[in-house]
């Protein structure tokens, strides 16, 4: 299995209830591995996934579709 890393910026201020319903809903996308906030940095959250069985653009419209604000930070 190969790994990617993608870094998305949530426009919205998400409390820590809100941040772990994304990241549990995010791990529900096949090929999603790891998705988590960065402490300290609540608007960060970094997503490991699996480029063979997903994007970085599919998770960010996953993001989006669940009624986010966001993007893609170029790292």
């Amino acid at each position: 299995m190969n790994m990617s890393d993608v870094l998305i910026h949530v426009n919205e201020s998400t409390e820590e209830n809100g941040r772990f319903r994304l990241e549990e809903s995010l791990r529900d996308v096949a090929g999603v591995i790891a998705p988590r906030f960065s402490p300290g940095h609540d608007h960060l959250m970094f997503v490991a996934y699996d480029p063979d069985s997903t994007s970085a653009a599919a998770i960010l419209g996953q993001v989006r579709d669940l009624g986010y604000g966001a993007q893609i930070v170029a790292m």
